[in-house]
């Protein structure tokens, strides 16, 4: 049951102290402070009911160390690894400090922390007009990094569109003195580079204390209604960037064989002349080593040797002809097309029999005829004394 319901005996719990159970409203503000404040005067010494109505010394004391306690708590921060902190006394620059505990007057220091290893970005675009009065959309991102807090906060109003300001500058610049191909397709790494050192050239002389650490080209287009042809000019471009790389690949697939080849060209040449050379050398020794012989018998020597010449000869060929003693005719037998004859009308190996009697008939022809025939050069020649010294 409330305090103030009909019927209740409860006049002494009247948070205003109504006597008499009647509503005379709240107490005067003046006598609730003086009654509080003749109590905290008594806990510090102070007389109870003293007219004054204020702290005493002590008391007044007291709050003050509780004061300066707090103020003094307050002004500690802590300043990250990755950042600076700018710190303000009355708003004038007062100095930058460094990662760790700090501590600052509080309402009189104010500490602006300054990321300074993020990778910030900023980007550009727009249509803009090339050299040979086209028009392109272009989209640049340039990426930095903040180097000094003091600079980057106070050199200009705001450093970070300071750089967009230059950033667009520079990139209209660079395109406006660039054909449109170069942008489009083949000079768009030129093109960045030639912004990056624009950029920096004028955002130098301003000292916004960042550093610019990359800058992408990230796109450029032509306008939609030529877009469909210029499609056709990159894939034509791409055709003759492949073109090139497989020429090159068939360069280098094919040198090596042709070096291999003249490798072996060469010491196939080599080998020729060392055999040659080898030949020509055994020879010299086998004239060296005939010579006495042939000075000691030359007639059998003689004979000897064009029998060995003439089995050489006619060894190579596949024509037989048989001189017929005492007559003036010689024999001819085509070996070759008797041969030839016999493939195209015998089995192979009827065909291998009829060769091997052949060769065994025209072999004891042969040997009787080269004898007859040896016999008669060296009783009609030899014996002449046409060849003796």
């Amino acid at each position: 049951m409330a305090w103030n319901e009909p019927g209740n005996n409860g006049n002494d719990k009247d948070p205003w102290n109504n006597k008499g159970g009647r509503d005379q409203g709240p107490p005067d503000l003046d006598e609730v402070f003086r009654k509080y404040g003749d109590r905290f005067g008594g806990l510090f010494g102070g007389k109870k009911g003293s007219s004054n109505g204020g702290l005493s010394g002590p008391a007044l004391v007291f709050v003050l160390i509780i004061a300066i306690t707090v103020w003094a708590i307050s002004g500690f921060y802590t300043v990250k690894e990755a950042e600076r902190g700018v710190v303000l006394r009355f708003g004038q620059f007062h100095e930058v400090a460094m990662p760790g505990l700090r501590w600052k007057m509080t309402f009189v220091d104010r500490v602006i922390p300054v990321d300074i290893e993020a990778v910030r970005s900023l980007s550009a675009s727009g249509f803009m007009l090339t050299e040979d009065e086209n028009v392109v959309s272009v989209e640049f991102v340039v990426q930095y990094r903040v180097t000094d807090a003091y600079l980057y906060r106070f050199s200009v109003t705001d450093a970070d569109h300071s750089l967009q300001q230059a950033l667009d500058s520079a990139l209209r610049y660079v395109v406006g003195h660039a054909k449109m191909d170069d942008v489009l397709t083949k000079g768009r790494e030129q093109v960045r580079q030639d912004t990056w050192q624009e950029l920096e050239k004028i955002i130098t002389p301003y000292n916004l204390g960042i550093v610019l650490t990359d800058v992408n080209f990230k796109d450029a287009r032509p306008p939609a209604e030529v877009k469909d042809a210029f499609d056709d000019a990159i894939a034509a471009q791409e055709d003759e960037e492949r073109f090139i790389r497989e020429a090159e690949a068939y360069q280098r697939e094919i040198e090596p064989t042709a070096r291999g080849r003249v490798t072996r060209m060469t010491q196939e040449a080599e080998a020729y002349k060392e055999r040659v050379t080898l030949e020509a050398q055994g020879e010299i020794a086998r004239f060296e080593r005939l010579l006495p012989e042939y000075q000691a018998a030359k007639e059998v020597t003689r004979q000897r040797l064009y029998i060995d010449a003439m089995e050489e000869v006619l060894g190579n060929t596949s024509k037989v002809i048989v001189d017929v003693e005492g007559g003036n005719n010689m024999m001819y037998l085509p070996l070759d097309k008797i041969i030839q004859q016999s493939k195209e009308n015998t089995t192979p190996a009827r065909q291998r029999n009829d060769v091997d009697n052949l060769r065994q008939q025209l072999g004891t022809t042969k040997n009787s005829q080269l004898n007859s025939a040896n016999d008669r050069y060296s009783s009609d020649r030899y014996n002449s004394g046409r060849y003796n010294q």
